[in-house]
């Protein structure tokens, strides 16, 4: 079998040993209505660091058979809601107490930049 990988969200994870449960969705057109129906699967991933969490974003890829049910093992996480909120509560608490967090503050977003400077323009314009 080729290669196979696939996007999905993790939906259990922690009940298992180094196993989690992620649900792979997709779009299917309903032959007589035409209308787009989403399908989902859920497929036992091999997670070797035990690194994984409820509602993060995966790829996982195909494998040899590491145990009666998982076919997959976990190829790349692609986002992690839990871990930034983490990351973001202990960038708060340390400005709160007034020490620099160690890594560099993220780049601002352009959306958030245009919103900025819109505000400025706003701010400077004189009002009617």
């Amino acid at each position: 079998m080729p290669p196979m990988t696939l996007n999905g969200i993790v939906s259990k994870a922690g009940f298992m040993k180094k196993t989690v449960t992620v649900t792979v969705s997709r779009f299917v057109n309903h032959k007589l209505t035409g209308k787009r129906i989403v399908r989902s699967k859920k497929y036992l991933v091999h997670d070797e660091e035990n690194k994984l969490k409820t509602d993060d974003v995966v790829v996982i890829r195909n494998c040899p058979p590491k145990s009666a049910m998982k076919r997959f093992t976990l190829h790349q996480l692609l986002k992690s809601p839990e871990t930034e909120r983490e990351i973001a509560r202990a960038r708060r608490l340390q400005s709160r107490e007034g020490t620099e967090p160690s890594d560099p503050a993220p780049t601002p977003s352009p959306v958030l930049e245009a919103l900025q400077q819109h505000q400025q323009r706003q701010q400077q314009s004189p009002q009617l």
